[in-house]
């Protein structure tokens, strides 16, 4: 399935994306989930900026060697399984709208109607590809710009819209700006992890690495930061699975906050066995 990763260290830090010549890496994982793999960070003007690809990392030295080492205060990472939408640069995450990112692991159906949905918000030119992880941040967008700004408010009236209108089988997401982030396991069709890290200079920084996504940092040997991955990424006992319906929120001065503001149920689940080839195929669990 896709991976998703973000790091959150309050203030600009230098972090290394393993994507070629590491045993724990991006570059291993696209030869599993070969559908994209993509970087976004802020610069520290506070504006996004992405490094993707549409194919493997280990089909495009190029890339790989773009997205070796970073320095953002924010970090959202992916690796894509396609479950809607071509092999292109427009459909391959992170994707990047009114300063903010988003990347997404999941499948929704019913797009025509979330395509109205985004018609009736006057959004709908804020889909420039054709994925349904593109729609879903569209909907946050038009959301947050109706209630003023508000990102919280407006990522929980899109979820619950999704949850209430249109089949789901899951949306965990991470969205990020240049001093917080927000994290979403829902419903517990897939994990979501979230790690906050205290200073450990003993330790020599941050080195956080499973057989799909390695992240080293230095730079946090003495800073706190918060992880959040598809899966424990470390021994670090301090992992925890958000829950099933968890919202999580950090802001710049690293302080957590949950809620669970979704609806309980989804009003038109999917099973595994409902969905449809590619995104059977996106879901699917590549554990060992």
């Amino acid at each position: 399935m896709c991976r998703l990763f973000a790091l959150h260290a309050g203030t600009p830090v230098r972090a290394t994306f393993w994507l070629l010549g590491a045993p724990d890496s991006l570059l291993l994982q696209s030869h599993r989930e070969p559908d994209g793999t993509g970087v976004g960070i802020f610069t520290t003007e506070g504006k996004p900026e992405l490094y993707k690809r549409p194919i493997a990392a280990w089909q495009d030295r190029e890339f790989a060697t773009l997205a070796r080492e970073l320095t953002s205060s924010v970090f959202l990472a992916h690796v894509r399984y396609a479950s809607t939408g071509g092999l292109t640069a427009l459909n391959t995450h992170p994707f990047s709208q009114d300063g903010r990112l988003f990347a997404h692991n999941g499948a929704v159906e019913g797009l025509d109607l979330l395509d109205r949905r985004l018609e009736d918000m006057g959004a709908g030119s804020l889909v420039q590809g054709d994925t349904d992880s593109e729609r879903l941040f569209a909907l946050i967008t038009a959301e947050t710009t109706a209630r003023r700004g508000d990102i919280e408010a407006g990522l929980v009236a899109a979820l619950t819209w999704t949850a209430t209108n249109i089949p789901v089988y899951s949306l965990n997401l991470i969205l990020a700006t240049p001093h917080q982030l927000w994290a979403v396991r829902y419903p517990e069709t897939n994990e979501l992890w979230v790690l906050q890290r205290e200073k450990q200079a003993r330790r020599g920084g941050l080195d956080a690495r499973t057989a799909r996504i390695g992240a080293v940092s230095p730079d946090l040997a003495e800073r706190t930061a918060a992880v959040v991955a598809s899966e424990p990424m470390d021994d670090d006992p301090r992992w925890r699975p958000l829950a099933p319906g968890e919202l999580i929120r950090i802001d710049a001065d690293h302080t957590l906050t949950s809620s669970h503001p979704l609806p309980s149920e989804l009003t038109f689940p999917l099973k595994f066995t409902d969905l449809g080839p590619m995104a059977t195929s996106s879901q699917a669990s590549t554990n060992g």
